[in-house]
């Protein structure tokens, strides 16, 4: 009668004792297990008419947990929090609290918490303005000579960025030029810089200076 149990169902019960017995393996063989990454922040749908004139983190710290070899630095390359902008259409600010939902983890790996665990933007329309560019002169000419005119071509650059900082910024400078060897005409091709790191350049700003240098009398 106890043989006949045992061959009752054999089939099935032998497959729910591979079952168990794989779950089990798999269990011992890869714990579960906690760290800490640093992930990149990431954004979608970023409106074209705004600008974020906040500071941003560019990285968030996440405390996760799940399968070690789901751990492993190469299984967690990816990792990122992806924040949705796609409803922002006015400017003011906007608070996003990192949940599981925003944040991009491999299959089995679970957050626990992030730090911080909340982003706040600043959003603002952009602006786009022309502004003059200012020649910059690191060394005058040699001793006995004077500069008489200066050129900048173009004499205007257009510059990009939030409302607010777009419209303190009054004009650009050019890298700093050397003219301690230049005793006639000289002309220079260099690069425009803008001091407020939220504007930035609407096309490469390159500038081509013409220095008029002649003896002093």
């Amino acid at each position: 009668m106890i043989w006949s149990f045992f061959r009752r169902n054999l089939g099935w019960k032998i497959l729910s004792l591979a079952l168990a017995l794989t779950l089990w393996y798999l269990i011992v063989r890869d714990p579960d297990l906690a760290t800490s990454v640093t992930v990149p922040v990431l954004f979608r749908g970023m409106p074209h008419e705004l600008e974020i004139s906040s500071d941003l983190p560019d990285r968030v710290q996440l405390e996760v947990r799940g399968p070690s070899k789901q751990l492993a630095p190469g299984s967690l390359a990816t990792a990122a929090v992806v924040l949705d902008l796609g409803s922002v259409h006015d400017p003011g600010e906007r608070t996003y609290t990192i949940t599981p939902e925003n944040v991009s983890l491999p299959t089995g790996v679970q957050l626990t918490r992030a730090i911080p665990s909340q982003i706040r933007l600043n959003f603002e329309h952009r602006l786009e303005r022309g502004v003059p560019v200012r020649i910059r002169i690191a060394k005058g000419p040699p001793p006995g000579y004077r500069v008489v005119r200066q050129e900048a071509a173009p004499d205007k650059l257009r510059i990009v960025g939030p409302e607010t900082n777009v419209a303190q910024v009054n004009f650009v400078e050019t890298d700093a030029i050397d003219l301690s060897s230049v005793v006639a005409a000289a002309e220079f091709r260099v690069n425009a810089f803008v001091g407020d790191p939220w504007v930035r350049f609407e096309s490469a700003p390159v500038v081509q200076v013409k220095v008029f240098v002649e003896k002093a009398r």
